[in-house]
């Protein structure tokens, strides 16, 4: 039995070539040949296709222009095939430029055309090579680091347990992500996850929105509200910036942790609530009850269990593992078909400080994909050119730079004659013949030493 093609490509074309069809099939290519737009979308619907070839003969502009829709998937390399004089057509142009990894000009041989297709093919191969894998344990949070991976097993191990959890981390680092997937593997799954931002609601309101009122309890309380805590019955709530809630506040919160029941504002009446805490602070706790700004017996309540999460800067390998899926993720918001991230921007990712984690890292990649011109985001396009590092160079690297350059300059002032090269930099003819030899300068190499 024959192995299947492992190579998919899609030929558009209103007249295929039959020379280059049977060409490809016999190299070893699943060939899928259309003629129309609707049958190419259908196609695409059904099959992932690696390659696309789009042949332009034959399609009026505004039929090229149509197909600006299938050009623009993220998981097909386009090679264009057009007559030179079609190249004067803005429209081809453009779709060219924009969304082509390559293009021919007809007529060619079969064997060009092929060629291309192969190269492409490899290309695509390389950009999901270089894409590294989300291999977090949890779908919701990306991360291979050891860092992560440590927190993970204790995330599992806090999901087993009812107990509540106080989540550690800088602003940006995906505190309330952890919060929620604690919540998802944990038994209260099927419960609700409410998410109150302590710092986001005035002081003032703080007890209301906790715990709820009746109506009539104040002005302008025309009608019952149940506050966040019963909101979440039966599964988790999250009390996001737990630092920042009033210290006036905490009492009422340490009361229902005691009792497990609320009263609503303007009621005496005592209702039972099942509700599991996970809290999240950028602050340190420690230091707060130390300064008096917050209770040391709700602290202890609400520390049972604590997970620090990580700060960017300390997951060094997941910055490209988080870009790259940030990049997949809001590909579409560009009009161009970006392929990656060049050299210097994976380099001042590296080297950057990431005050704003997590967080930052998403929005300069978002801006970086709407307002990039090319085919990869550069450091430029992330804002972050003052922060790209270039390689280290070696001793042994740089001895043979300045060696090769010396040698060049004195073969240049000596009109390439060795004999006075080789005097000029106090080495014998054998030896400078030697050295241009291993530099590329000899006979074989770019400059020719004439007159000997």
């Amino acid at each position: 039995m024959s192995e299947a093609p492992l190579r998919h490509m899609l030929y558009v074309s209103r007249a295929p070539n039959a020379s280059l069809q049977d060409l490809l099939i016999v190299q070893g290519w699943s060939l899928s040949t259309v003629a129309s737009l609707a049958d190419a979308q259908r196609l695409l619907a059904k099959e992932s296709v690696t390659v696309g070839l789009f042949d332009f003969a034959g399609y009026t502009a505004p039929q090229i222009a149509a197909f600006e829709q299938i050009f623009a998937d993220a998981h097909t390399g386009w090679i264009a095939a057009v007559a030179v004089e079609r190249l004067s057509e803005r429209m081809v142009r453009r779709l060219i430029r924009l969304y082509c990894f390559d293009f021919v000009t007809l007529p060619c041989p079969v064997q060009r055309i092929v060629d291309v297709l192969g190269h492409v093919h490899g290309m695509i191969a390389l950009e999901k090579m270089e894409a590294p894998p989300d291999r977090a344990e949890y779908a919701e949070i990306v991360g291979a680091c050891e860092a992560m991976q440590v927190m993970f097993k204790r995330m599992r191990r806090f999901a087993s347990t009812d107990a509540p959890v106080l989540i550690y981390g800088e602003s940006g680092t995906g505190k309330e992500l952890c919060a929620a997937a604690i919540h998802e593997h944990s038994m209260r799954r099927k419960g609700p996850f409410v998410t109150l931002n302590c710092g986001a609601i005035p002081r003032e309101l703080v007890q209301s929105a906790l715990f709820g009122y009746e109506r009539g309890a104040f002005t302008g309380a025309q009608q019952q509200k149940i506050g966040y805590v019963e909101a979440a019955q039966g599964g988790t709530l999250f009390l996001d910036e737990l630092g920042d809630l009033p210290f006036e506040s905490q009492v009422n919160l340490l009361r229902f942790l005691q009792e497990r029941t609320i009263q609503r504002l303007g009621s005496h009446v005592d209702i039972p609530v099942d509700v599991r805490i996970v809290s999240a602070t950028h602050v340190n706790l420690e230091d707060a009850v130390a300064a008096h700004t917050f209770r040391s017996d709700l602290y202890h309540r609400l520390c049972v269990l604590h997970l620090l999460v990580p700060a960017l800067r300390e997951r060094d390998h997941d910055i490209e593992i988080l870009a790259h899926h940030t990049l997949e993720r809001f590909r579409a918001d560009s009009t161009r078909r970006l392929r990656g991230f060049s050299d210097d921007a994976i380099r001042a990712m590296h080297s950057y400080p990431w005050p704003g984690n997590i967080r930052e890292l998403i929005n300069r990649i978002r801006r970086a994909i709407v307002m990039s011109e090319g085919h990869v985001i550069t450091a430029a396009d992330l804002e972050l050119v003052d922060h790209v590092e270039m390689p280290t160079r070696t001793l042994v690297c740089a001895r043979e730079a300045t060696e090769r350059q010396m040698i060049e300059s004195a073969l240049r002032r000596h009109r390439h004659h060795l004999t006075d090269t080789a005097r000029a930099l106090g080495v014998s003819r054998a030896t400078l013949y030697r050295l241009m030899l291993a530099h590329g300068l000899g006979p074989a190499g770019p400059l020719l030493a004439i007159g000997e």
